[in-house]
């Protein structure tokens, strides 16, 4: 009997992250995550998710242990997704996201930290696994890191497109690996990261709604899937047509 395919996804105790984890599932995926947090108990009964691990990924020391742990459990049969779904977007002691002219410099370096450097060493550290299965990378950025957003903030902003140029790079290098790498820039998604003010963007969206988490986890199985098997270096917006205006 064939082993079903395994997906590997950070930031799954919540909003896109748990959506995503629930639409793989569905699909017959093995599921291994990770996140600061646990998730809820309904979702450590489902039997597909078969092992949740709980790090920081934004510390150095706890990813290097996550990549052990969740390689000793991935097996021979390789790794067919990784999706980098975790990020942060603090704000500073008044309530504001991190600009370019407030907030701690250290606390810029902690979301490069967990947005854009996690995501090269996860990288790294499952390109064997990989390779091995023949699998594909799916970083989650942002429609903030294409345009200037309201509510988002400069750190978390910049952190989104550098992971945007650094999927390009991705996508050329792992390909000698055999492994496809492409992103998803979300938009304004219903999850509880959204802020309140959010509702004040829908009539500048085109299709006139907010997303929802499904809405992002149907195209990153897409793009984890066999029928994306030629499609590597890109990033597809998932923002109801934000992105154009």
């Amino acid at each position: 009997m064939a082993q079903p395919p395994t997906l590997l996804l950070t930031g799954a105790s919540r909003g896109i992250g748990h959506s995503t984890v629930q639409f793989f599932s569905a699909k017959g995926w093995r599921i291994i995550t990770c996140s600061r947090d646990t998730p809820p108990p309904e979702c450590r009964r489902d039997p597909n998710w078969s092992h949740h691990l709980t790090a920081d990924l934004g510390d150095p020391a706890a990813l290097d242990a996550f990549i052990a742990e969740a390689n000793s459990l991935i097996g021979d049969g390789g790794l067919q997704g990784l999706v980098n779904n975790a990020g942060w977007s603090p704000k500073t002691d008044y309530q504001e996201r991190l600009g370019c002219l407030n907030g701690d410099l250290a606390a810029w370096h902690q979301v490069f930290e967990l947005n854009f450097f996690a995501p090269l060493k996860l990288a790294r550290g499952f390109a064997g696994a990989l390779h091995r299965g023949k699998g594909a990378i799916v970083n989650v950025t942002s429609i903030a890191g294409h345009s200037i957003h309201p509510f988002a903030g400069s750190a978390y902003s910049t952190s989104k497109a550098a992971l945007s140029a650094l999927t390009r790079e991705m996508a050329n290098e792992f390909a000698e690996l055999g492994v496809r790498v492409n992103a998803i820039a979300p938009g304004e998604i219903e999850t509880a990261m959204l802020s309140p003010e959010t509702e004040v963007l829908i009539p500048r969206i085109p299709l006139h709604r907010l997303g929802v988490p499904d809405d992002v986890a149907a195209t990153i199985h897409f793009l984890c899937s066999t029928e994306a098997s030629y499609i590597t270096g890109t990033e597809i917006f998932v923002t109801g047509g934000q992105h154009l205006l």
